[in-house]
């Protein structure tokens, strides 16, 4: 029985670029659409072009006698494809046919010998309830079979600040999942030469890699949490000569007087400032009235009040308004009277 694992992503997230690891001359791909892959010595690889699914059926059971690894790039477009070619046909009988088709692809995987892992690149799309899941053609590959269940591995592409990566657990809005264990951290590297020897190490398939050479190449895959992965703010450094110009300037500043012309609230903040230091000096200089062992705890709020705070009231703009101009009683014009429509 093979190994069936799902590679889901967004296009351009690094569905196709994680195969750049793998030898070319271990894995085979089954490309759908005729495209070149996204990375180097790409001419090297095996692959079928072919968006039939018998023929991709066929191509899959026949290249497992000879490679352990095989990709379908990209899953979506076979559906899609065979969707646009019979896009005149009426009726559902289409999207039946098209649904047993991705269905038979997936399906055939269990009969491949059992070290032969098939990777299947897949589009992802967003359900009516905020899921991410794989992208598929008509409602019965949704509703009645999900895909992603004929699988134990399903992987997720993310992309954040330029760092690409696989997803290993479901964040509770996505499909994603792996057995427990398999993989050293949430977020991995994007490798599936990685992965695939991260599988065959995991199940002990013969050949694979020793416990301690996959401790060594866990710590290189790890790679930070993107939902826990926090900004720093940048911190510009204070020089002597910044806090030695500081020091001087606060020790010329003074409060000054608040400009009449100043807004109402400006100058009651200043007025306020201002009061605050007349009251700390009556606080210091009680505190040196007192002879030495007769101190006694005040706290500042309890100080006595200075004069500048009393006589600044909070007034509201139309008060402010009111008492900068002198209105005569006499001219006051009486307010205008509302009228009121009668409805017909």
């Amino acid at each position: 029985m093979g190994q069936l694992v799902y590679i889901l992503g967004r296009s351009g997230t690094g569905k196709s670029y994680s195969m750049r690891n793998l030898d070319p001359e271990k894995f085979a791909v089954i490309n759908v659409q005729g495209k070149w892959f996204p990375f180097k010595n790409a001419s090297k690889i095996k692959y079928v072009v072919t968006d039939d699914s018998d023929s991709i059926v066929k191509n899959i059971k026949g290249l497992a006698t000879t490679y352990d690894i095989i990709v379908v790039d990209d899953f979506q477009y076979v559906m899609a494809n065979e969707f646009m070619r019979r896009a005149m046909e009426r009726g559902y009988d289409k999207f039946t046919e098209i649904g047993r088709h991705a269905w038979d692809i997936a399906n055939c995987v269990k009969d491949l010998p059992a070290e032969t892992v098939v990777y299947v690149m897949c589009h992802t799309d967003t359900d009516q309830e905020g899921l991410e899941r794989l992208k598929t053609i008509g409602k019965m590959l949704d509703e009645k079979i999900v895909m992603e269940g004929m699988s134990t591995i399903v992987l997720k592409t993310n992309v954040s600040d330029g760092k690409y990566t696989f997803l290993t657990q479901n964040n509770g809005k996505d499909t994603a999942k792996s057995p427990a264990g398999m993989f050293p951290s949430y977020a991995i590297d994007n490798d599936l030469k990685y992965v695939d020897d991260k599988i065959r190490s995991y199940y002990g398939f013969e050949g694979s890699k020793s416990e301690t050479e996959m401790a060594e190449a866990d710590a290189e895959a790890v790679r930070e949490d993107p939902k826990t992965e926090k900004k720093t703010r940048r911190r510009h450094s204070v020089t002597e000569s910044d806090t030695a110009e500081k020091s001087s300037v606060a020790e010329v500043d003074e409060p000054t007087e608040p400009e009449e012309s100043a807004p109402p609230r400006r100058r009651r903040r200043a007025l306020k400032k201002e009061a605050d230091l007349e009251r700390k000096e009556i606080a210091d200089e009680i505190a040196t009235d007192i002879p030495d062992g007769d101190e006694e705890e005040v706290s500042y709020e309890e100080t006595e009040e200075p004069e500048v705070i009393r006589n600044l009231k909070r007034k509201s703009r139309s008060q402010e308004e009111s008492a900068d101009e002198t209105v005569d009683q006499s001219e006051e014009t009486p307010a205008p009277t509302r009228r009121r429509r009668r409805r017909v």
